[in-house]
């Protein structure tokens, strides 16, 4: 079975991740715009990372057999800056227009200020110029009344529900999302959000339609394998094998082929591996000797890189 991991901060990662994570059956990913850990000070640092998610991240994947696709955004826990906030919005705006950008997010709520509010408004206004769809970041304290804000924000601006992928759900905030009409994003960790046997009874109680699941891995305590591991226990569970293959892999192309820059028959194809590429001079090797996983026809008719 193909997977999509619709969630996971790749940038965090290691290539021994994107090594296992393919061995694993995941095949494509989505990389949110996420802070670092700790707040950055000046807009050119941002830039600098967006270029990385559009750039080498999306070479990086592609080495080990992964598309990468990322959405871009001011994430809410980084919204409270005032000194950063209008020229990193002007990057965002600018960069919403690259390949491989297929939403704006993870933007929402993280302490629920008005300043978020502003925040959330302008991007979700920038989405709508752009016809991007949203993803949405739901908060980690008092995330059943951060969840109706942002509904009832959408709502007001006019976004279609289908265009929305509401994040981080649990038990909660499961029902309000999909009566909204929105896609529901769940994040699978080890030891909090949301685990395997919960995402399970979720899906024994509500079905496979709008919902999803990811591994969100970051620079935390995560696990990028999270996706396939629960897919096991759905399979253990005794969901049916359609119902798990609308989660985890024709629910996450669905919704962000609204973007326009996701071609759903592309993903049905091997993406080849060559890793004597280079991105800007750099490689994935360090001296080891390179994994070459062409078809046929191509690797008959590659050059050896300069």
């Amino acid at each position: 079975m193909k997977l999509f991991d619709p969630h996971i901060h790749m940038t965090s990662r290691t290539t021994d991740d994107y090594a296992a994570m393919r061995r694993a059956g995941i095949i494509a990913v989505t990389e949110p715009a996420f802070w670092l850990g700790q707040p950055r000070t000046h807009a050119g640092s941002f830039e600098d990372y967006f270029l990385s998610l559009v750039g080498w991240e999306r070479f990086r994947a592609s080495q080990f057999g992964i598309r990468h696709f990322c959405t871009l955004g001011l994430n809410p826990k980084e919204a409270n800056n005032p000194d950063i906030v209008d020229p990193v919005l002007e990057l965002v705006d600018l960069y919403l227009e690259k390949d491989g950008v297929v939403a704006v997010g993870e933007i929402g709520y993280d302490d629920m200020t008005p300043a978020e509010d502003d925040i959330l408004s302008r991007q979700v206004e920038m989405a709508i110029r752009h016809r991007l769809p949203i993803m949405v970041h739901t908060p980690h304290r008092d995330k059943k009344a951060g969840t109706r804000r942002t509904i009832d924000l959408l709502r007001e601006a006019g976004v279609p529900p289908h265009m929305v992928l509401i994040d981080h759900n649990n038990e909660e905030t499961l029902p309000i999302t999909l009566d909204s009409g929105c896609w529901a994003g769940h994040t699978i960790y080890p030891g909090s959000k949301m685990d395997e046997p919960r995402m399970v009874g979720l899906v024994q109680t509500y079905g496979a339609e709008r919902i999803m699941v990811n591994s969100s891995a970051d620079w935390g305590i995560s696990d990028p394998l999270k996706v396939p591991k629960t897919v096991a226990a759905m399979e253990e569970a005794g969901i049916s094998a359609a119902a798990i293959e609308t989660i985890v892999w024709r629910n996450p192309i669905a919704f962000y082929a609204q973007s326009g820059r996701l071609d759903p028959a592309e993903l049905e194809e091997t993406l080849p591996v060559d890793q004597r590429l280079l991105f800007e001079g750099n490689t994935v090797l360090r001296g080891q000797k390179p994994t070459v996983e062409l078809p046929a026809t191509a690797a008959d008719h590659v050059a050896e890189p300069a």
